[in-house]
């Protein structure tokens, strides 16, 4: 009977062990968000000109040559990374409410080429879909896989994605954008007007 009793015990101290562990593992395992702004990182290592040029692309999963691109980009690889297309998510979307998109290209329906490359567009896919931040004036609010919008003045608009790596003054974290010198990682969170941030996946 003690052997039963013993025995008993081992078999539920080892349940507990195996519970324990695979806790840790989920623990261990980086966020949606923070693989996000890992992938967006990893961009940073690729050799891309500046070029906002309409190009013909592939659908879905399409995107313009690899050594070229903008801001959008940056976004769209990203996520590309984690297995999200917003060639497609957008195109659809736009399909569905193309009169609740912005009329700035005197464009009569949808195009899959461009649509999702336009920081409007995807202002009001992320204003409808994500998680709308606040504008705030503190670092904190800003966290490795948020994504920002800036009004650069005289109509043109910016966008990027908060990464997972510190500023030199450990004040705030650095951000992935293009914004004419190819994907890069730059302390430039509050250098630009703050529009728009979101949280999306």
């Amino acid at each position: 009977m003690k052997r039963f009793y013993f025995r008993v015990q081992f078999i539920c101290f080892l349940g507990m062990l195996s519970v324990l562990s695979c806790s840790e593992q989920a623990s261990a395992q980086p966020s949606f968000y923070k693989q996000l702004a890992q992938s967006a990182v990893t961009l940073t290592a690729d050799e891309v000109t500046y070029d906002p040029s309409y190009f013909t692309i592939s659908y879905p999963n399409g995107d313009v040559p690899a050594h070229k691109g903008v801001c959008t980009d940056v976004i769209i690889r990203a996520y590309r990374k984690m297995g999200i297309d917003l060639q497609r998510l957008v195109h659809e979307d736009m399909r569905k409410r193309f009169n609740e998109y912005p009329k700035k290209w005197g464009l009569k329906g949808p195009d899959k080429n461009i649509d999702h490359r336009r920081v409007p567009n995807l202002m009001c896919f992320f204003d409808r879909y994500g998680e709308q931040k606040t504008l705030a004036a503190q670092a904190s609010a800003y966290l490795p896989g948020d994504i920002v919008c800036w009004n650069l003045g005289n109509g043109l608009l910016h966008i990027g994605l908060i990464s997972d790596v510190a500023s030199a003054d450990g004040k705030r974290y650095q951000v992935v954008h293009n914004i004419g010198s190819g994907q890069v990682l730059e302390d430039c969170l509050f250098q630009y007007t703050i529009i728009g941030h979101y949280r999306y996946k």
